[in-house]
C-alpha cells in the first residue's frame, strides 16, 4: 500500500491498543497538528484508524488572579490582619484591619464581602471579629488558584465561584484521539510505502508536463482547518456607518461637540430647570477637575436665565424656580447629545445658520441608569433636527418612516410624551424581531419657543434622540444589550454577525 508521507507517518506512530491524542501522535510523527488532523480524517476514511472527540475544558488565570496568587487573596490579607489585631480575642475596628492588611480600593470590598462568606469572621457597626479556628492556609479557592498555576486540576465548583470573581477564565476545546483498526495493523505488517505526492500544480510542473505523472495528495474537506481570528469591524460600528449612510443619502450632514460640556449646553439651553430630578447629582456625571467651564456666552446667558424665570412671549410663565449660573457653568458627561444641537442652534459651533438645516451626529452619551438588557451607562445616540419652517408632527413621523424602512424596520408606534425642550412630543417604539416586544427606540417632538427664542432662532425645528444599540437589536435580534459592548459582551456575537440593510 502507498500512501501519502503524512498518512504513513501518522499511522505508524499510532496504537492499536490505545487511543493517543493527535497532539501526541503529531508531535511523534514531526507533523503539525493541523497536517496530523488532515491525514488523520484521510486514515479514517479508509478504515486504517478510527476517531474519537471529546470536549475538554480549561482554565486559565486572570491577571487578576495571578495577582492573588502572589500577594494572597483580600479577605486572607484581612483575616491575617484582624488576628494580628487581636479580633479573635475582642473585636477590632474595621478601618485598623484594613490599614494593617494593606487594603485599598476595590480590594477593601472584595475582602469584606469574602471574609464573611467563607466564615472567617463577622463585620457588625465597623468592628471586626475573626473566628480563631478559621484556617487560611486551607481556603479552597486560593489552593484552587495554586493548583492551576502549577497545571494541575481543581474542584468544579470552586473554579465556579473563581469565575463569578473574574480570577479565571474558562475554556472549552475539542480533543480527537485516534486508534489503529485491525485493518491499519494488517497495512503496516504488510507494508506501507510512502507515495510521491503534489499537493499543488506549480509552473514548473505545467512547463516540463511533468503534471501528467505525479500523483496529486487528496483534499479533505472534512479536516479542520486553522482557527484564524482576524480583526473586524465592531458590529455597533457597522450600525453607525449603516446609519451615517442612511442620513447623509436623506441630505443631513454630521455635527460634532464635546463629550464633556457644562450643564447651560446639556441641560439650560434645552429649557431643563435646575431643580429637575434628571439634574441631581444621582443621575449625571459631574466632573471635578476641571469643575467649571471657563467662560459661556453672557448675552446668551442671559435670554437663557430670563427664559428659565419668566418665560417667553406674553403668555409665558417660566419655571419660577432657583437658577444658579455656578450650577449652569458645571462640567459633566453629556446626558444627551442635544448639547450639540444647543451649540449649533445658537451659532456657538458654526455661526449662524439660516433655514432650511438637516444635522445629525451619533456620538456617545452617558446616564447613570440600572443595568439592564436595553440600558447601560453609556450608550450611542443618534441625534438629528431639521430647521425649516412651517413644520408639523407629521413631517417628523414621515421622516421617521423613512429613515428606518432604510433598515427594514416597518412597524413603527408612536406615543404622546412629555419633554421640557418639546412641545409636541412623542416616543418610538419598533417590534422586536425575537421576543415580538415593542420597545422604545427614540424620543422626538418639536423644539418649544423656550428653547429656541434665547437661542435666535424664529422657524420651527424638529429634533430626535434614536438610539443606536436598539436599532441594532431589531436588526439583528439582539436581545440583550450588554452582548454588543460592556464587561459581558458576546465575543462570538461579534465574531460571527454581520449588519446589513
Amino acid at each position: 500500500m502507498r500512501l501519502p508521507h503524512a498518512q504513513v507517518a501518522i499511522l505508524e506512530a499510532a496504537d492499536a491498543n490505545e487511543a493517543r491524542r493527535i497532539e501526541a501522535v503529531a508531535a511523534e510523527a514531526d507533523l503539525k497538528p493541523e497536517t496530523a488532523t488532515g491525514a488523520a480524517f484521510a486514515l479514517e476514511a479508509e478504515g486504517l484508524v478510527t476517531l474519537s472527540e471529546e470536549t475538554v475544558e480549561s482554565a486559565e488565570l486572570t491577571e487578576e488572579g495571578r495577582q492573588y496568587l502572589d500577594e494572597e487573596l483580600p479577605e486572607l490579607r484581612f483575616y491575617r490582619a484582624a488576628i494580628e489585631a487581636g479580633a479573635d480575642d475582642s473585636p477590632a475596628q474595621m478601618g485598623q484591619v484594613i490599614g494593617e492588611a494593606g487594603l485599598d480600593g476595590e480590594a477593601v470590598d472584595i475582602a469584606l464581602s469574602n471574609f464573611a462568606r467563607k466564615g472567617y469572621g463577622h463585620i457588625d457597626s465597623g468592628e471586626v471579629t475573626a473566628d480563631s479556628d478559621a484556617d487560611p492556609d486551607a481556603d479552597p479557592e486560593a489552593a484552587a488558584l495554586a493548583a492551576l498555576d502549577a497545571g494541575n486540576a481543581a474542584d468544579s465548583d470552586v473554579l465556579d465561584r473563581l469565575e463569578q470573581r473574574n480570577l479565571i477564565e474558562r475554556t472549552e476545546t475539542t480533543v480527537r484521539s485516534l486508534r489503529l483498526t485491525d485493518d491499519g495493523v494488517t497495512a503496516l505488517m504488510e507494508g506501507v510505502a510512502v507515495a510521491e505526492t503534489v499537493g499543488q500544480v506549480t509552473p514548473e510542473l505545467l512547463t516540463a508536463g511533468e503534471w501528467r505523472d505525479v500523483e496529486f495528495a487528496e483534499y479533505n474537506v472534512e479536516a479542520d482547518a486553522e482557527d484564524v481570528r482576524t480583526g473586524k469591524k465592531h458590529v455597533l460600528r457597522q450600525q453607525a456607518e449603516n446609519v451615517t449612510d442612511v442620513l447623509v443619502g436623506m441630505g443631513f450632514q454630521e455635527m460634532q461637540g464635546p463629550t464633556v460640556d457644562a450643564d447651560f449646553w446639556i441641560n439650560d439651553c434645552l429649557f431643563m430647570p435646575q431643580d429637575h430630578p434628571a439634574r441631581n447629582h444621582w443621575d449625571r456625571f459631574a466632573l471635578s477637575r476641571p469643575s467649571q467651564i471657563d467662560e459661556l456666552p453672557e448675552d446668551l446667558v442671559e435670554r437663557v436665565e430670563a427664559a428659565h424665570r419668566e418665560g417667553v412671549g406674553p403668555d409665558g410663565e417660566g419655571y419660577h424656580s432657583p437658577w444658579d449660573l455656578d450650577f449652569a457653568k458645571a462640567l459633566a458627561l453629556r446626558g444627551h447629545t442635544t448639547s450639540m444641537t444647543a451649540r449649533h442652534l445658537s451659532g456657538e459651533a458654526m455661526g449662524d445658520l439660516e433655514p432650511p438645516q438637516r444635522f445629525f451626529s451619533i456620538e456617545k452619551a452617558y446616564r447613570n441608569d440600572t443595568l439592564d438588557a436595553t440600558h447601560l451607562l453609556e450608550f450611542f445616540q443618534i441625534e438629528g433636527w431639521v430647521m425649516a419652517e412651517d413644520l408639523s408632527v407629521r413631517d417628523l413621523m414621515g421622516t421617521f418612516e423613512e429613515f428606518y424602512a432604510q433598515f427594514g424596520i416597518t412597524d413603527l408606534q408612536f406615543k404622546p410624551h412629555y419633554n421640557p425642550y418639546t412641545e409636541p412630543s412623542f416616543e418610538l417604539f419598533g417590534r422586536h424581531p425575537e421576543t415580538g416586544e415593542l420597545i422604545e427606540i427614540g424620543n422626538s417632538g418639536i423644539f418649544r419657543p423656550e428653547m429656541l427664542d434665547p437661542l435666535g432662532v424664529d422657524c420651527d425645528v424638529m429634533a430626535w434622540g434614536l438610539a443606536l444599540e436598539r436599532l441594532l437589536m431589531l436588526v439583528t435580534g439582539a436581545e440583550d444589550i450588554r452582548d454588543v459592548h460592556g464587561t459581558l459582551v458576546d465575543l462570538d456575537f461579534l465574531r460571527n454577525e454581520e449588519v446589513l440593510y
